[in-house]
């Protein structure tokens, strides 16, 4: 890392050559009117501006690069150094002190102008408390207006009305044959001007052709990661840098993969294909008509495709870790991600199938999607064995292992690897014991009584666990639930007792509010859960054309005894239903269930 000092003219024209430009990675610049005017006071007050940071590239491409914005001839140029902090003040002194353009920007409520920028001389060689209001903006056509556009309050529109103004424009002080040009024509108008403007000289124009910037360069050799890191930490006041920006950088600059295909690679389109694909055939993994970003993230592709690239690594050399880090996924090789991205999509068609069956097809109800990664890794590794049957119970019984027992709801990298490793093995018969996960999931009894909103994966796993062995609607009562009746008939999570009965009935009593109080029903059925379970049975038997004794094997199909909704009993409805959970949670799970006496002694 070496420090240096350019001065702001140098920086300028090396902006405008190509020499410094953008990583890819940078979002687009645009600055409002109000800062720009402000920085412009401060350079010409001589005060600190800030250190800019860059990165050398020694001459190749580490990320695809892109000029600054108004630099764009300089597109053909491999830059010297890329900027990786500074692109809003050096856009916007490049824009209004070097271009002879005006400037885009946009005004206090973010609606666009263009503007040029003038110093007011008169202002500007007076107290240096009043350098903010001597700095002008005015309309493209250099005339400022008021009152509806009726008044002209200042006119800049040629030269001679500039001198006239006394307001210098700004855009020219870099260009010494425009500015001795006006310095002529202005001391033409009054011999008096020749003492403003060598105030004005002396104390603006030097201080704009001298100012320096202080400016960090960090070297070529700085390694993907740190750059993340670092961008990171100078941006803190904007949107955090993502892994998937700094690979479509990276990526994009690959100059055998731009020479061997005539063209750079886009990751954002393979992406959107890729996801295009699973969300339209899985609702679960994504909702189109939300855009690419939602439900499954770039970030979660590209740890599965990591995790297979390490695992594959590691058969070769087995010192190598198999992980699935920030720094691993931005060493990604763009010839591995091209290898691997459509082994990887297929398995994460593979899990949108595997979740159907779990009758989890909308994203609202899917527990973790952070277990999705391993298991579409597990899947890229495996191919057709993970669909062998003691494979599938393996993945299956681990999958509610995962959702049941809540391992997934902190920090996953770790247990990404340790899943990915250990399943693998395990299917290959080359593990003794249970995965990790498995054996370390638990979930105790009285967990129940705490499940009541959906933040819960537990809460959401009970959900599918109902549907999945077998729940009939109440009202569409012909046949048990079907992933695509789920998303038909808007089946979601409903009171058995109904919440204006227990306010009634149990007042305060919070049990209503867990999942043992609650089951899966559409949006019809619904609607008919009005007063007392023994009075709205009788409605929804009435509806269905069923008789009662008939409707309470509808009933029973949600592992309740009807008996005791016909009774409008709470307490012997809430015990029956919560050891009938604890048996379904123990059957997915494949281990008994925990009560809270045994983990006391």
């Amino acid at each position: 890392m070496a420090l240096d000092s350019p001065k702001l003219y140098d920086l300028l024209k090396d902006i405008k050559s190509g020499i410094l430009q953008l990583p890819d990675f940078q979002r687009e610049w645009k600055w409002d009117d109000q800062r720009i005017r402000e920085l412009i006071a401060t350079v010409t007050l001589d005060y600190p501006l800030g250190v800019v940071m860059t990165l050398e590239t020694g001459g190749k491409k580490p990320f695809r690069p892109r000029t600054l914005t108004g630099a764009e001839a300089g597109r053909a140029v491999v830059p010297d150094l890329l900027l990786l902090d500074g692109q809003q003040r050096l856009t916007s002194l490049f824009q209004a002190l070097h271009l002879d353009q005006p400037v885009r920007t946009v005004d206090d409520r973010n609606k666009d102008l263009e503007r040029w920028y003038y110093v007011d001389m008169e202002r500007a060689v007076g107290s240096s408390t009043d350098r903010d209001e001597a700095i002008v903006s005015v309309p493209k056509d250099r005339v400022l207006r008021s009152n509806f556009a009726r008044t002209i309050n200042l006119d800049l529109s040629s030269r001679s009305k500039e001198c006239g103004a006394r307001h210098f424009p700004l855009s020219d002080v870099f260009n010494s044959d425009k500015v001795t040009a006006w310095q002529r024509e202005f001391v033409k108008l009054d011999d008096a001007n020749w003492e403003l403007w060598a105030k004005f000289d002396q104390l603006i124009l030097h201080n704009i052709k001298s100012f320096q910037i202080p400016m960090i360069k960090l070297a070529a050799s700085t390694t993907k990661d740190a750059v993340c890191s670092v961008f990171e930490r100078v941006n803190t006041g904007g949107v955090p840098l993502n892994v998937f920006e700094l690979l479509t950088a990276t990526y994009a600059g690959d100059s055998q993969y731009e020479q061997n295909h005539g063209d750079y690679y886009r990751l954002p389109d393979v992406w959107q294909d890729i996801k295009r694909t699973l969300a339209t055939a899985y609702p679960v993994l994504g909702r189109l008509e939300q855009g690419v970003d939602d439900g499954l993230s770039t970030s979660e592709f590209l740890q599965a495709v990591t995790l297979v690239n390490t695992w594959e690594r590691k058969r070769t050399k087995p010192n190598m870790a198999v992980s699935c880090k920030r720094r691993d996924l931005l060493n990604l090789p763009l010839d591995d991600f091209i290898r691997l991205a459509p082994r990887v999509a297929s398995a994460f068609g593979w899990v949108g199938g595997f979740l159907n069956e779990q009758f989890i097809v909308r994203q609202a109800d899917l527990p973790y999607r952070t277990q999705l990664v391993p298991l579409a890794a597990v899947r890229a590794i495996l191919g057709d064995q993970a669909d062998e049957v003691g494979t599938r119970e393996l993945l299956t019984r681990w999958y509610w292992c995962g959702v049941l027992g809540e391992m997934y709801g902190g920090a996953t990298e770790s247990r990404f690897t340790r899943d990915v490793e250990q399943l693998v093995a395990a299917a290959k018969g080359q593990l003794l014991s249970a995965p990790d996960t498995i054996a370390e999931a638990a979930f105790l009894a009285d967990r129940l009584d705490t499940l009541t909103t959906r933040n819960s994966a537990a809460y959401k796993g009970i959900f599918a666990l109902l549907v999945k062995q077998g729940a009939v609607d109440w009202y569409h009562s012909e046949s048990p639930f079907t992933p695509g009746s789920i998303l038909q008939h808007a089946v979601d999570i409903r009171h058995v007792f109904p919440k204006q009965w227990l306010a009634r009935h149990v007042p305060g009593d919070g049990r209503g509010n867990s999942i043992v109080n609650k089951t899966p029903l559409s949006y019809r059925a619904s609607k008919s859960l009005t007063g007392s379970p023994s009075a709205y049975l009788q409605v929804l038997a009435r509806e269905t054309g069923t008789r009662p004794e008939w409707f309470d094997d509808v009933v029973a199909t949600h592992v309740i005894n009807p008996d005791f909704l016909r009774e409008d009993d709470f307490d012997k409805f809430y015990d029956d239903r919560s050891a009938r959970l604890v048996e379904l949670v123990n059957e997915a799970m494949g281990k008994r269930t925990v009560f809270r006496n045994e983990v006391d002694r």
